[in-house]
């Protein structure tokens, strides 16, 4: 936290911009119906669409944790180790990074970079790198058993297809940012060495029906910590961005949950044809979901329900979803406290510039690969 002037510009002009949203919606549904419609939203997608995927936080977590706690995890390291080091040009141990952000979130590639063992094999240039390789698979697990339990399972495999594209390219160009900053350090033989230094893990106590018990309890604890978490950018952003996406009903406006000025689609009309092109977008209205998944994918997995009612998406929708939404993971909301926190605050625009294209990548490597496969 850090002291500022009691107000300022910034206040002034978020005073003007309040003004101007209220009269936007104001004038075209009513001031009193732009209220209920708020509050309505926000209801509804508590009750029908939060609890929901809070549920599904839950059971990844327990897996998630269950797997950690019987070393698949680490057996998993040791089989990408050598790919990753190939593919990704980071060290072989960046693997067991790239699990720990699947089954939970983001800053989980924190919590692993204050540990000194796992750091031993990275050299200078490759430990900035590490904030955007993670967050490529932040909440993966979340967002593939979401999309699955909708029943689109092979766009949800070709999802986290393009987002293992995305990883490489924005951990690629991440890398030649820090090269030229940095430069490339000691010999590549000092990480080849500690690539090859196994990595203990610790267990519960007790026996294995009891650190079975205890896994998947705990685990669920902490998938449920992560559906709070998410709670408010769902009913913030999610709520303003589908009343940014919808319309008014069949009687106008009345104050019922989802209606709204329909804005997005208009600047989805604008750029329908490069959509159309990159992503194979089934309706301007998709532009929804990547521009939420910048701050938060879990108020972007929100939006897809009402989508799929509408019949404004599609598998392909889906499949780009899943690997722009697994590989953007919020990322704008949580890089620079992660690259703060690596230590390497003046390289965070670096690292946002190569993680959009990263994202990008991700979503048209997964339109055209969803294409590809439909010709058979």
């Amino acid at each position: 936290m850090r002291t500022k002037k009691a107000f300022g510009v910034q206040t002034v002009f978020l005073l003007i911009l309040l003004m101007a949203v209220l009269v936007l919606f104001g004038r075209e549904m009513g001031l009193s119906n732009f209220f209920s419609t708020i509050m309505a939203t926000a209801h509804d997608l508590l009750l029908n669409t939060v609890f929901f995927i809070m549920a599904i936080t839950v059971l990844s977590g327990a897996f998630g944790s269950f797997l950690a706690e019987f070393g698949v995890l680490e057996l998993l390291n040791w089989i990408l180790a050598p790919v990753i080091r190939l593919i990704w040009k980071m060290p072989g141990v960046s693997a067991i990074g790239a699990l720990s952000t699947y089954i939970s979130d983001n800053p989980a590639i924190i919590a692993l970079s204050k540990d000194s063992h796992f750091m031993e094999g990275f050299k200078e240039y490759q430990k900035p790198a590490l904030a955007n390789f993670g967050t490529a698979f932040g909440m993966g697990l979340i967002v593939t058993a979401f999309m699955m339990s909708l029943g689109f399972f092979h766009e949800t495999f070709i999802g986290n297809l393009g987002a293992v594209v995305g990883s490489i390219v924005s951990t690629r160009i991440m890398l030649y940012f820090t090269k030229k900053e940095l430069g490339t350090g000691e010999d590549e033989s000092v990480t080849e060495r500690s690539d090859k230094r196994p990595i203990g893990r610790e267990i519960r106590d007790g026996n294995i029906f009891q650190r079975l018990l205890s896994a998947i309890l705990e685990g669920g604890k902490n998938g449920l910590d992560i559906g709070f978490e998410i709670i408010p950018g769902v009913l913030v952003i999610c709520t303003l961005v589908l009343m940014m996406t919808f319309g008014s009903g069949a009687e106008g406006y009345d104050g019922s949950a989802y209606q709204g000025v329909p804005i997005l689609p208009l600047l989805g009309k604008v750029l329908y044809y490069p959509m159309k092109l990159l992503f194979g977008f089934k309706s301007p209205d998709a532009i929804a979901f990547p521009i939420t998944a910048l701050g938060a994918v879990g108020a972007a997995l929100a939006l897809v329900p009402r989508f799929l009612n509408e019949g404004l998406i599609s598998g392909n929708d889906i499949a780009v979803f899943t690997a722009i939404g697994m590989c953007w993971s919020g990322y704008l909301s949580t890089h620079i406290a992660m690259m703060n926190s690596l230590g390497f605050r003046q390289l965070t625009s670096k690292a946002i510039l190569s993680h959009t294209i990263g994202g990008l990548c991700a979503g048209v490597f997964a339109h055209y690969l969803y294409v590809v496969i439909h010709l058979f």
